[in-house]
């Protein structure tokens, strides 16, 4: 149980980790690279919701199933301002964008 815990904390830093790091990249105007920040930084079945409303972006990075404690979903959620002159190609405002796909584990 102990063990399960310390892996819900680390997996909710790293979604929280991925969360900033988008955040501060669709911000200045790299949604493509953001996206794939978040997947390398989150936990392996993370899903990434990045939405975009006036000139606020809103990264949240959920995950479940999180080691021996099935049924927990751990998250962060970190908010932005977009940067004078970021262009956004493909994300309109107020949709989410399309959730990343969970990668694929990487081997050690």
């Amino acid at each position: 149980m102990a063990i399960g815990a310390v892996a819900a904390v680390g997996a909710q830093l790293r979604c929280l980790d991925a969360a900033r790091e988008a955040a501060r990249l669709v911000a200045r105007g790299e949604p493509d690279r953001a996206r794939q920040a978040a997947d390398a930084i989150a936990p392996t079945s993370a899903l990434v919701d990045i939405r975009i409303v006036g000139d606020e972006v809103t990264v949240e990075v959920s995950s479940g199933a999180v080691g021996s404690l099935p049924g927990l979903t751990v998250s962060g959620r970190a908010v932005g301002v977009l940067e004078p002159g970021a262009l956004l190609d493909g994300l309109s405002e107020g949709e989410p964008a399309a959730p990343v796909p969970p990668a694929a584990p990487v081997p050690p």
